[in-house]
C-alpha cells in the first residue's frame, strides 16, 4: 500500500497539464509527464522524458530528482487516488465495518491495475524497495488510513487504545505482505487474510453506535 511531499491528486493528470506551463516547466508538470507513462503501462525513462519535455537531463533531475524518486512520487500520487476511489465508493456505515470496507476495495482495485501490474512484471524489484519499504508510498497510505481511523474514533464508532498513527502503520504492513504476496515467493495475493487479521486487530476496538 505507500512524495517527498505528499500532494493530493484527486484525478490523473491529463496529457494537457504535462506541458510547459509560460516558459517555465514545472515539476508538477514532470511528474504529470510521468504519471502518464505510467498509466499507459511503459516504463519511466529519464532520457525520454527529457526529450519529450525539451530539457536536459540534468535540468530533470534537478526538478524531481533521481528515477527511483520519480517513481515513488508516481506511485504514492497513484496509491492516493485509489485509496480515495475506494472510499468513496464504500458502502458500510463506519466503525470496523468502514475500514475493512474500504481496505477491501483499496486492495481488489490494487491488484486489478494494469499499470501496476506492468511494472511489477517488467520491474519487480524496483517495486519491492519503492512501495514494501518505508518510504512515501508507505507514507501516504498510513496516512490515509490513519484519517479514516481518526475519523471513526471521532464519531464515536470505533474506540482506539493505541493512536491512529499507530495503527495504520501496523495495518499497512500488514496487507502489504499479503497483498503483494507473490513477489514475497507468494503463489498469489492474499486478501482474505490480510482483512482477517485487520479485523483481529481492530476488534477489540469497535463501539457499537448508540441508539437514541
Amino acid at each position: 500500500m505507500r512524495e517527498t511531499e505528499i500532494t493530493s491528486t484527486g484525478n490523473p493528470p491529463r496529457a494537457a497539464d504535462a506541458a510547459r506551463l509560460g516558459t517555465a516547466l514545472t515539476r508538477r508538470a514532470v511528474i504529470n509527464a510521468a504519471t502518464l507513462a505510467y498509466l499507459r503501462g511503459e516504463a519511466v525513462d529519464m532520457s525520454a522524458l527529457a526529450a519529450q519535455l525539451g530539457i536536459g537531463r540534468s535540468t530533470l533531475y534537478r526538478l524531481v530528482g533521481n528515477r527511483d524518486d520519480l517513481l515513488e512520487v508516481v506511485l504514492a500520487e497513484a496509491t492516493e487516488r485509489t485509496f480515495r476511489r475506494a472510499a468513496a465508493s464504500a458502502t458500510a456505515e463506519g466503525g470496523v465495518d468502514l475500514v475493512l470496507d474500504v481496505i477491501n476495495r483499496f486492495m481488489r482495485a490494487v491488484i486489478d491495475a494494469e499499470p501496476l501490474q506492468a511494472l511489477c512484471k517488467r520491474e519487480p524489484l524496483v517495486f519491492v524497495r519503492l512501495a514494501l519499504l518505508p518510504g512515501a508510498v508507505e507514507q501516504i497510505a498510513a496516512k490515509l488510513i490513519a484519517e479514516m481511523l481518526h475519523t471513526e474514533v471521532t464519531a464515536g464508532r470505533l474506540e482506539a487504545s493505541l493512536p491512529a498513527a499507530t495503527l495504520s502503520q501496523a495495518i499497512v504492513r500488514m496487507c502489504d505482505a499479503h497483498l503483494y504476496a507473490p513477489l514475497l515467493g507468494g503463489t498469489g495475493p492474499e486478501i482474505d487474510t490480510a482483512l482477517d487479521l485487520v479485523a483481529t486487530l481492530l476488534s477489540h476496538l469497535n463501539r457499537p453506535p448508540v441508539r437514541a
